[in-house]
């Protein structure tokens, strides 16, 4: 619980955060901003961490001469395509390892299953439109991995999801996130980003309880 408090903190507070951490570290903090995207798109034990609202922060603060856009854009999205690089090769590793377990709770079969049903669906698109959902975005290479997707054909989905995802992330928070209306109410902007970016996974849920019912 304790640490579920902490992440919803860090969630309501992330300019205040972000902003604190540019201060100590000055320099060191493109690395701390690499870590954390490199870590919640390559690790599926790490999808709680701040994907798009960190990329929108950090637009934000390079507006105002903290960071340089030109270096978190360049740095963060050879994090994100590195990430799920990792993610995917994890999967293909030790993915099947992972979900032999019936008992667990995270690597569920049925999981596996409708991931996969989503991959016959929607191809190689999936790991760009992935990018742009919350936890989905962590699982989708790693299921990737496991499933029958070539390294070729996954790595060209990877770069095309991690440029134009980081891009219009970052460039969202350089362009808005200082407008005195944001400012004023950054957390509210924060939450109304993650409701955008899970609504496609929303849709495609009730979706597909209406296409079992039809059936």
């Amino acid at each position: 619980m304790e640490l579920i408090s902490k992440v919803i903190d860090v969630f309501l507070h992330l300019d205040k955060y972000l902003g604190t951490m540019i201060s100590n570290y000055g320099a060191w903090s493109y690395g701390l901003l690499f870590l954390i995207i490199f870590f919640e798109t390559g690790l599926v034990v790490t999808p709680f961490l701040p994907g798009d609202s960190i990329l929108f922060a950090a637009g934000a603060f390079a507006a105002l001469g903290y960071l340089d856009i030109y270096i978190i854009i360049g740095m963060l999205i050879i994090a994100a395509i590195l990430g799920d690089t990792l993610n995917y090769h994890i999967g293909k590793y030790f993915g099947a390892k992972a979900f032999s377990n019936e008992k667990s709770r995270i690597f569920k079969k049925e999981y596996l299953d409708k991931t996969q049903s989503f991959y016959d669906k929607h191809g190689g698109k999936t790991i760009i439109l992935a990018r742009f959902i919350p936890i989905i975005r962590t699982f989708a290479p790693f299921v990737a991995g496991i499933g029958n997707m070539g390294y070729m054909k996954f790595i060209s989905y990877n770069a095309v999801g991690g440029v134009v995802w980081v891009t219009i992330f970052t460039l969202m928070g350089y362009f808005f996130g200082n407008l005195p209306s944001v400012k004023e109410n950054f957390s509210v902007v924060i939450f109304g980003i993650i409701f955008i970016s899970i609504l496609p996974g929303v849709i495609q849920y009730f979706k597909h309880k209406v296409e079992v019912k039809e059936n």
